[in-house]
């Protein structure tokens, strides 16, 4: 049995190059300048969480809102967290914190502040529980 013969690979005509695009921003979170103007000069913020769950008292922005704002508004008509908005806005927790902070003090939205719950869980429930399993 022969082995089989190798057959030579010619080059392509390489394409013709492209120009070169010119460089694209990023939306959202790839201009500093534009999340200053999104932000605002003072950057006060709320004491608001990652978890903290958002919900828009109406979804329909008033006039004076902002796009970012206006985009919130639609986004919070069922609740989501402040990391799901940054997400979905493609903005930074920071910024996003800034224009929640704005809403809230314009009483647009509302912040449910998640539930603080005990370390250890109560061990008289566990062992209630653990009993009435073992009665099954």
């Amino acid at each position: 049995m022969t082995p089989p013969q190798r057959q030579r690979r010619f080059p392509r005509a390489a394409p013709s190059p492209k120009p070169a695009e010119p460089a694209r921003k990023k939306e959202g979170g790839g201009n500093p300048e534009r999340l200053y103007v999104v932000a605002g000069p003072d950057g006060e913020r709320a004491d608001l969480d990652l978890v903290t769950l958002i919900v828009a008292g109406s979804p329909d922005p008033p006039p004076s809102a902002t796009p970012e704002q206006a985009a919130l508004l639609r986004l919070c008509a069922a609740p989501l967290s402040v990391a799901e908005l940054s997400a979905y806005l493609s903005l930074p927790f920071g910024v996003v914190t800034v224009l929640l902070t704005d809403m809230l003090a314009a009483e647009l939205v509302q912040a449910r502040f998640p539930i603080v719950r005990e370390a250890l869980p109560d061990r008289s429930l566990l062992e209630a529980v653990m009993h009435g399993l073992q009665r099954l």
